[in-house]
Parts: structure tokens; C-alpha cells; sequence
């Protein structure tokens, strides 16, 4: 959806010009490139900014991939995140379709792509903000590794996840490998995808994307529940 689209009063959502960089990462992914650098902890500094990788974070070992199922909630305790999940495709422009402008509190899920738990990165995007309060990623930068994110399925598993890495990737030198393409053959991954950076009024879209990497370190039935 274009800015002009916009229904009105819908603020500072995400805009077709942030999700036009994810759809570029969904070109690449989609053709395989995903040779880049795998989950690394050192800091990164210039047009990708390091958000939280602190050295010495002990890490669980990768849980052997799970079979497809769709998502339905995700949770992030760490910080607060309780969410029902939507199947989303692409929109008429290309692009990734967000979830509806009058459910900020609902995040999306690539339905193309990965299910979550499966070998590969199943991509999930939701808003940063609205005019008036914060939407459902708004703390996603606050994210830092060893913390998990449970993904409730339809098979009636959850699918939990450890995340490893968060980075700020500025739209200007975009790297779709390191930010959407699996950082490990073999692993369940998972990408929490938002705007980020500064809000430009003039172009009304974010100078950035907030993207956190997890993989897959458990399995959960419903019921259970997983300390942060």
C-alpha cells in the first residue's frame, strides 16, 4: 500500500518504501543466495549496526527441525509480546503485504515461505508504531540473545526459538543474505522483521529495519511454558 493509500489517521505505520526492502530480500532468498556469513558474534559497526550481541552469551544447542505447521501466536516475554500471527502474501506492488493498518497488535507471517520450526527462516513483520501508540514490534530492538520466542503452530505444538543475533540494517546497503537467508544449512530459523532507525517525515517511511534472528532450540506442547 502506497503513502496516498493510507486510510487516514493510520500515522507513522510501516510504508510500502520499508517493505519494498524486504521484498528484495524474498528475491534473493528465493533464488538460493544464501551463502552469507552465518551467525557470528562479533560486533558490526558503519551501515549495519550491531543492536545487541554481547560476547560470551551462552546459546543452546539447535533443535533438529520440526515438521511444517502454520503459525498462530507468537510470544517474546522479554519483552511483552503476545500476538496472534496471519497468513500474508504480496501486494499489488510486490511487495510483502503487512498485516491490516486496524490491527497494529497482529504480525505477519510470509505464508510463501517457511512455516516456523521447519528447516529454513520462516519471516515474520509487524508494525513499530501508529500515530498514536506503540504497535505490537515496537520493543523488538530491546530483543537480545539467549532470550526466547515461542511460536504456537496449528498442530497444537510450539515451536521455541533462541534468538542469536539483532541488528539495524540501514536501507541504503541492505544485505537480503545476512538479514533473510538462513545463517546455518540444517536449522529452524526465525526473522522478526520492523521498521527502525528515524522516521522521515518528508518521505513518511523509517531510515532502517529492526531484524532479529532466533533459531529453533525446542518443542513445547501448548500448555508448557518457557522461561525468558
Amino acid at each position: 500500500m502506497s503513502v496516498s493509500d493510507r486510510p487516514a489517521g493510520t500515522g507513522r505505520l510501516l510504508t510500502g518504501v520499508a517493505w519494498a526492502v524486504l521484498l528484495l530480500g524474498l528475491w534473493l532468498w528465493g533464488r538460493e543466495i544464501t551463502d552469507g556469513p552465518g551467525g557470528s558474534s562479533a560486533p558490526t559497526t558503519g551501515d549495519v549496526a550491531a543492536v545487541g550481541r554481547p560476547l560470551g552469551v551462552p546459546l543452546p544447542p539447535a533443535h533438529k527441525p520440526l515438521d511444517g505447521a502454520a503459525p498462530e501466536r507468537v510470544e517474546i516475554p522479554s519483552i511483552g509480546v503476545e500476538a496472534p500471527v496471519v497468513r500474508r502474501g504480496l501486494d499489488e506492488g510486490g511487495a510483502i503485504d503487512p498485516p491490516p493498518y486496524g490491527k497494529p497488535q497482529t504480525v505477519g507471517w510470509y505464508g510463501s515461505g517457511t512455516e516456523p520450526g521447519a528447516e529454513g527462516a520462516a519471516l515474520f513483520v509487524g508494525h513499530v508504531d501508529t500515530e498514536t501508540k506503540p504497535a505490537v514490534f515496537y520493543g523488538l530492538s530491546a530483543a537480545r540473545p539467549g532470550e526466547k520466542v515461542r511460536v504456537a503452530r496449528s498442530d497444537g505444538s510450539v515451536a521455541v526459538f533462541t534468538i542469536d543475533d539483532v541488528q539495524v540494517f540501514t536501507r541504503e546497503r541492505f544485505d537480503a543474505r545476512k538479514a533473510y537467508g538462513p545463517r546455518e544449512d540444517g536449522r529452524a530459523e526465525l526473522r522478526l522483521i520492523t521498521c527502525g532507525g528515524t522516521y522521515d517525515r518528508k518521505t513518511r517511511s523509517y531510515t532502517a529495519n529492526v531484524v532479529v534472528s532466533a533459531y529453533l532450540t525446542g518443542q513445547d506442547s501448548a500448555g508448557a511454558k518457557t522461561p525468558a
